[in-house]
């Protein structure tokens, strides 16, 4: 500003798209190596600072893993963050820690197998240095704390090891010659042991000494017995004291601290079960306002309550859908709208929605229709059938956002996933493998101008759409599939699981 006259800084333009690189591997596989069921990977998430990574698998153990990089670099970031300098550094995890946190169970009354695969990972609060997460199967979940146990040693003792008998009851002592026989609890056979006149002089009292740490994994509570259809979401609430599961058909709302009651808060079971039109494939809790959930439908429907409403929230504060397009109907068209995973944006104002075909965004403010649809893998349209078949057509994938909340990403398959910018005019897509060279099979999309309706902006962005290749024009496999991934709180720094390996990668 000079002399009165304004100076306008012109509108800055969507983010460049970002130039991902591979970080680590855990678990490799080598070429030809079969893959174990159990070892395969089925839910990964991070903690709240990033600095913690939790995977769990099909054998129901959860598999823990730290941040190095940063405890080495905290003077150095100060010094940046005073500087305002960016930080650029390559994030670093190590194995921490693993322990079984399901087992296979049989339901006697229902015959039924309880599979032991973990189907979700939640972090909640840590406290006292300890780790605190939920972890479930279908039927159970489990609290678990993970803390660093000091192992005591006794040190100094007055005692000549090589000959202590016993509970350590001496032979003989170093300022007596008659040797005395000892029993096992440190009694005596003889009563001509005797303190010398002078006593002892080198008499040292035991010492207890920790060298080392262990971390312990221990379970805490067990919320079990109030599904009775397979769990597919938990979710914990902002007020750190509460949680939902969610299954087909109902909702429960718990307290960390009770492991023996819950609260229906949604059920959609009609009085007659031939009356069942859709069932419940994810559910979430709004990230600041701990009386708000989300909870998706297998007909392509997002529902928010209100938990002030009503103690039982069968009826909705919003409804939020896609209409679906004239003409457009198959056979296949509620099988693919069915949506598999929900995500709340991190300031809550968005949800990410993912079904078969496509990733959405919607606007909590606006229940409409969603902000922006990006197709994941297009391509595989005229394959429905093939997938139908092999039922592939059912597989969950799970999505995620970036913590800044510009940029978007879900797998598909032959190890591939997408990562989409969400920002207004991006036009960021970009296809990634999950290997140790990501962008192997990258290709270039072709950008195409965002649409504008009413003062919205609808974005629909596609990849290369070739019938029978994938979007990379390599033969497409149906077996190997991207179901998981991670997007860490603060960085661009994304963690996927290709079967049982564990892929990391950064921007």
């Amino acid at each position: 500003m000079n002399g009165g006259d304004e100076v306008v800084t012109a509108p800055a333009g969507p983010p460049q798209p970002l130039d991902w690189k591979f970080s680590q591997v855990f678990g490799e596989r080598t070429a030809g190596e079969e893959v174990q069921e159990v070892d395969i990977i089925s839910a990964i998430e991070f903690d709240k600072t990033g600095d913690h990574l939790a995977t769990g698998d099909r054998g129901g153990r959860v598999v823990l893993f730290e941040r190095t990089d940063t405890k080495d670099h905290d003077a150095l970031r100060r010094d940046l963050e005073r500087t305002d300098h960016p930080i650029n550094r390559h994030p670093e995890f190590r194995y921490k820690t693993e322990f079984q946190s399901h087992e296979p169970e049989f339901d006697y009354l229902k015959s039924l197998e309880i599979e032991e695969k973990i189907n979700k990972i939640r972090w909640c609060q840590t406290a006292n240095r300890a780790l605190f997460l939920l972890s479930t199967n279908d039927k159970t979940i489990k609290f678990w704390k993970v803390q660093e146990k000091k192992v005591k040693k006794i040190s100094e003792m007055n005692l000549d090891p090589p000959k202590a008998v016993g509970n350590g009851c001496v032979a003989s002592s170093s300022n007596s010659n008659s040797p005395t026989l000892c029993l096992a609890n440190g009694g005596s056979s003889g009563n001509d042991f005797s303190f010398p006149p002078g006593g002892l002089p080198s008499l040292r009292l035991p010492v207890v000494t920790s060298q080392e740490t262990n971390l312990v994994a221990r379970c805490r509570r067990v919320y079990a017995h109030a599904h009775d259809y397979h769990i597919n979401s938990i979710s914990n609430n902002s007020d750190g004291e509460t949680f939902i599961s969610a299954d087909d058909l109902r909702i429960n709302l718990w307290n960390l601290e009770i492991s023996n009651q819950s609260f229906n808060i949604v059920d959609v079971k009609p009085a007659n079960m031939e009356d069942l039109t859709e069932v419940i494939t994810s559910a979430e809790f709004h990230p600041t306002h701990c009386n708000m959930l989300a909870y998706s439908s297998s007909k392509g429907s997002i529902r928010l309550i209100d938990l002030r409403q009503s103690a039982l929230c069968d009826s909705h504060a919003k409804l939020f859908e896609e209409p679906e397009a004239p003409g457009s109907r198959s056979f296949f068209t509620e099988i693919i709208a069915s949506i598999s995973d929900i995500k709340f944006a991190k300031d809550g104002r968005y949800m990410l929605s993912r079904d078969y075909m496509t990733l959405k965004l919607w606007d909590i403010n606006m229940d409409s229709g969603p902000v922006s649809t990006f197709q994941v893998h297009e391509y595989l349209r005229p394959k429905l059938c093939d997938l139908y078949e092999n039922d592939s057509i059912f597989d969950k994938f799970e999505c995620c956002l970036s913590g800044d909340g510009l940029r978007v990403a879900t797998g598909s398959y032959s190890n591939l996933f997408r990562i989409f910018g969400c920002a207004p005019g991006s036009t960021e897509a970009t296809t990634l493998e999950a290997s140790k060279n990501p962008m192997r099979r990258q290709v270039q999309t072709p950008s195409r101008p965002s649409r504008s309706l009413s003062s919205i902006t609808r974005v629909v962005r596609r990849g290369a759409e070739t019938s029978g290749v994938d979007a990379n024009g390599n033969s497409f496999d149906f077996t190997t599939k991207l179901l998981h991934l991670a997007w860490h709180a603060t960085e661009n720094s994304i963690a996927c699981a290709a079967a049982n390996s564990l892929y990391m990668y950064y921007a």
